[in-house]
Formats: C-alpha cells, structure tokens, sequence
C-alpha cells in the first residue's frame, strides 16, 4: 500500500492500480500547491515518455540529497546550519513533489513511486526532526519576553545612568542586539520554510503539533516566570484579603507584560511561520494561548465574585482599569473566531468588575443610611461617620476615570429612602453633567441627610446647629481639597457654604440669645442706678451660664472658629463696653463693686478667645477684673 498525503489537509490517499482515481479527485488541490496545473501535463506518447523520464530523474536527484540527511543514519545533525544545503533539500521535496503527482497521475504502477513515497518519508522525518530542534535552540531568541527585556536593558543603560558608557561599550551592546535580531530572523525564516515544506506536502499535523509542544510550554513557562497561578473559585473565597491583595497586585503587573509582549509575540511569530495558511496559524495561536489566556484574564472574575467591602473596591477598580486599557490590544491580539472564547473571558471579567464595584457602592450608600450610633460626639465636633464617609469618597474620586466607566447611570440610587426632590444634580459652567458626578453628590447627600438625624441627639439646639456647622464645613473642606472639587464644581461649594453660614447664624443667635438681651438697648433711657445694678446682675449671670456650657464645645476648623468668635465679639463685645462705660461711674461708689462688675470692657474678648477649642471651664478662671 501507498501513502500520499495532499497539501492542506490531514487525509491520506491510497495510491495503487485500484486506487488511483481516488487520488485523481484532489490533482487539482495537489496541482495548485505545487505549481504544476493539470492542464500542462503532455500528452502525446513521446512528450510523455520525454517527461516520465524527467520525472524519475527528479526522483533519482532528490534521492541523493534526501538520503544524505536520513534521520535515522546521517550523522550530520543539523541541516539548516548549511543554508545553501537547506536549500537544495527544500528544493529537492518540492520537485520530489512534482513527481509522485505526475506518476500517480499517468504511470501509478511504476516503482519509482513507490521509492518517492519512501524518500517523501524520510524527508518529512528530518524536516520535523529540524523544526523541533530550531524551535528548541531559539526558544529564548524567539521568546518575545526575553527580547523586548534585552532592548530595554539596552535603552536603560544608555538613557538612565550616572556613568557614561565608553563608546566601544555601546558599540559591543549594540552587536550584542543586532547578533541576537539577526539569529532570530534566520530561525524565523527557516522554521516559515520548513512549515511551508510540509504543509505542501500534507503534513501540516505533524508541523503543527511540534510547534505546539515547544511554543505552548513557553508561553506557559512566560506565565509562570509572571506569578500568574491558577486557582478556582472555592480557593479564592478562603484566602485572607492581605493574599488576594498581593495576587492582585502581582496580576495588575503580569497582565500588562502577557498581553502587550507575551501573547502579542507569540501571535506574530505565528503569523510569520505559518504565513501559508491564516487558518493553520490562528488555530495553531488559539492552542497554544487558550489555556493560559483563559486563566489569566478569569482571574478578576473570580476576584469580583468574592466577598464585597468597602476597602475592596479599590483594587477591583485597578483590575477593572488594567482590562480596559488594554482591551484594544486584547481585540487586536484574540482577534479570530477561534480565539473569541478567550476574549470573552476577558470581557466576562471586565463586566463582572463593573458590576462589583456598582454593588459595594450600594452597599456603601445603604451603610451610611442604617448607621445607628446615638452617642453624641463631644463638643459638637466632627462625627466619625463624617470622616470615613468622607475619606472614603475622596478616596474613590481619584479613580474618577476608571468610575465614569463604570457609572452610567445618571440618575441616584433607588434604593435610598431620600426623596429625589432632596436631591440637586451638580452642573458646571455649560450646564452639563456627569453620571458620576450625580452619584458622589448623592452619596454626600445621604450623609447630610443622616449627620440631621444625628443632631438630634443633641439636648441643646444650639450645639445641634454647631454640630452641623463643623461636620459640612469638614465636608465642604474635603470637597475642596481633593478632586471631588473638579467633581461637584465651584456652585455646590458656594451652596454648601451658605448653609454653614446659617447653621453658624442659628447657633449663634440660640447660643447667645439670652446674653444679648440681659443688655440695654442703646436707644434705652437712662437707668437708675438699681437698674443698672440688675442689668449687670443678669448679664453676669447670663454669660456665666453660656460660657460655663460652651467651654467644652468645638470647632474644628480654624477659619470657621474665628468667625464665630469675631461674629459673636463684634455683638456682645461692643454692646457690653459702651454700657459698662456708661454705667461704670455712676456705680463707682458701690460697696464691694467686683462682685457686682464682674467683667471689665477688656475682659469678654479674652474669655471669647478661649471658645471652641474644647478647653475646659476649670482652666479658666471667671474671677473678677482688675481692669476696672
């Protein structure tokens, strides 16, 4: 029995007496690959035989050059290192070709083809035995990894250090390179010749397989080098958050150098070796990438599926920021039906990170609604929710590139219990807006909204008013401080402000009230001197009283501090000098007159200084003045 393969496929035609018209059923196929159309063949009897003779002729030539390099007794080991000898052997197939066409075709019973199959055996035997050794000896030349490292070591000593090379070092680093790009391209070259050899000669699963078994174990080995692992889903649900951190971080710097080096390298050198047939090279990419493609890019897809906090969100929107930045080279590289399964991976992961970092935003948002401490903070100062609420959004706005991608949806939450007529979207100066500009200011709302309910805890409703002066001026500071400024825009910081300006206004006037009004008008009648006598009585004992109870309060900020302390001095202050200066003299003959002046028109400023900063009362003496 004969065995005679056609380019291009994998079936194997019987070639004998009885079998030759099944072999005729593909000479078209057979004729195109080899360049030698049915048409051309003669026919007249002399012509015939003219070309019969030539044909076993080409038989007897490649003979001598095909058993010179028999595998299995040549001890020459290489063939391509003798490019002229690689050449003629190239050759020799070709034209072995050719002639076991035209003898099945025309003569199928002559011995001649019986020893053309043999040679065509022995041929394909060295050829592959050369294909795995050029594969094997040029795996680190053809590693584009180690390639693309070795052009930025030569760019990194060149550009980036202190010492300055000599010339003569550049010029060895330079050949250096070019020694290595010029290895490469000859190996390129001849793998691409012997590929196009045996898929011509229909042995294109043999080729196949070989290349497969040396470049799928280095596109695995690259991976590895990379700290890429696998794992399944049960493995990443019990690993503690410091492990998963450090995978992610090591996959946000693997994935980079896999697609723009290790895949797109691969995916090239493919396309160069197996040029002849773009089905051959992108199933051959395909089987060689599938398994450590799909496994690098399901791993933020397993990553989104674990447990959901706050503190999470942040790597999960790296991952989500590496896949899509590199999603043009992902398409451009796993761009083939056959490797459509590999990018969907890939976009499989991208969605589920998106909708990961939707979930904990809604998780967050619900956490700030159902936060339940009733314990006042002391003083009125800066509730702890405010500062993690606010810390946290300040925080996710540096990542307002990756979010805008993420957040689309313009309008707020639905989940919120806040009516939306509460809510105004931010604008900027054309009047635009943004999905993720409605959504921090939704969040921040929310907050407001629950620092209200917290404000009630308070029994005083002065320092209620206080309490949330100081926590939407610590917000309005974040806001204006970080990039949510850029965010929220210049007209909800003015807004914002105006209402720190009223919670100051309403506290002010609960706080002091009583102080204000234990002083005469100044419009007022002259008192009697019993009058007077009581006016200070009860502007003592009123300003006693509200200083004793605001001694521990607090205002965080500095500029916020001093206006209230200038708003409240340039009142009380002003009111209560040009009445003591009044009265002063007319009382100035009383008996024990510093139990009944307690404080000198100097004095109030000084004890005015001490608010706000949590100082307490025992620090500070209410004892009379010596000023008068």
């Amino acid at each position: 029995m004969l065995l005679l393969r056609t380019p291009n496929t994998n079936h194997t035609f019987m070639a004998r007496k009885g079998f030759s018209s099944l072999f005729l059923s593909s000479s078209k196929t057979l004729s195109s690959s080899l360049s030698f159309p049915s048409s051309s063949i003669p026919s007249s009897p002399v012509v015939h035989n003219l070309t019969e003779s030539m044909m076993e002729e080409n038989i007897e030539n490649a003979e001598l050059i095909i058993k010179k390099w028999d595998p299995d007794s040549s001890s020459i080991a290489h063939l391509f290192h003798q490019r002229k000898e690689a050449k003629e052997f190239l050759k020799s197939v070709k034209e072995l070709r050719r002639a076991m066409h035209f003898l099945v075709s025309e003569h199928s019973a002559s011995n001649k083809l019986v020893l053309a199959q043999n040679l065509m055996e022995i041929a394909m035997k060295r050829l592959q035995k050369e294909f795995y050794q050029i594969l094997s000896a040029y795996r680190d030349q053809l590693d584009p990894e180690s390639v693309s490292g070795l052009s930025s070591d030569g760019l990194s000593n060149s550009e980036y250090e202190d010492e300055v090379e000599s010339e003569e070092e550049i010029k060895i680093a330079g050949e250096s390179i070019t020694k290595v790009v010029r290895e490469a391209t000859n190996a390129i070259s001849d793998l691409k010749s012997i590929a196009d050899c045996m898929i011509g000669a229909g042995y294109a699963k043999e080729c196949i397989k070989i290349y497969k078994l040396i470049r799928e174990s280095i596109v695995n080995e690259g991976l590895y080098l990379l700290g890429v692992e696998r794992f399944g889903s049960s493995q990443i649900q019990k690993m503690n958050w410091e492990v998963l951190e450090h995978l992610i971080k090591n996959w946000l710097n693997a994935v980079k150098i896999a697609v723009k080096t290790l895949f797109s390298g691969e995916k090239a050198l493919c396309d160069l070796v197996f040029s002849a047939s773009q089905t051959i090279r992108e199933s051959c990419f395909t089987e060689i990438t599938k398994e450590g493609a799909t496994n690098l890019f399901r791993f933020p897809e397993l990553i989104a599926k674990s447990k959901k906090t706050p503190e999470r969100i942040f790597l999960l929107m790296e991952l989500h920021g590496a896949l899509s930045s590199l999603w043009p080279e992902i398409e451009l590289t796993f761009n083939s039906e056959s490797t459509s399964a590999i990018k969907l991976q890939a976009f499989s992961s991208l969605q589920r990170l998106g909708e990961s970092v939707q979930a904990i935003l809604s998780d967050f948002e619900s956490t700030i609604q159902e936060d339940s401490a009733k314990t006042p903070v002391l003083g009125g100062g800066i509730h702890p929710l405010t500062q993690r609420v606010m810390n946290y959004i300040s925080a996710l706005a540096d990542y307002v590139g990756i979010l805008s991608d993420i957040v689309t949806d313009i309008t707020p939450s639905g989940n919120s219990p806040l009516p939306e007529s509460y809510f105004e979207s931010p604008t900027f100066d054309d009047g635009s807006t943004t999905a993720i500009s409605v959504r921090f200011a939704w969040l921040i709302l929310v907050l407001l909204c629950k620092l209200d309910s917290k404000a009630e805890v308070y029994k005083d409703a002065s320092l209620s008013y206080l309490f949330l002066a100081n926590n939407l001026q610590f917000t309005i500071e974040k806001v204006c401080t970080t990039r949510l400024k850029i965010l929220l825009g210049e007209d909800w910081v003015i807004k914002h402000a105006k209402k720190v300006k009223q919670y100051a206004a309403n506290y002010e006037t609960m706080a002091w009230a009583k102080v204000f009004s234990s002083l005469p008008e100044r419009t007022s009648p002259e008192l009697s001197p019993e009058a007077a006598r009581e006016c200070f009585r009860r502007f003592n004992a009123a300003f006693e009283e509200a200083y004793k109870k605001q001694a521990s309060w607090i205002v965080p900020d500095g500029k916020l501090r001093d206006e209230l302390k200038v708003s409240i001095a340039k009142k009380l202050v002003s009111d209560y000098t040009e009445f003591y200066g009044r009265y002063i003299v007319m009382l100035s003959g009383e008996k024990n007159l510093e139990l009944l002046v307690r404080f000198g028109s100097d004095d109030l400023g000084n004890y005015l200084s001490h608010l706000f900063q949590g100082v307490a009362i025992s620090n500070i003496s209410l004892s009379s003045s010596s000023s008068h």
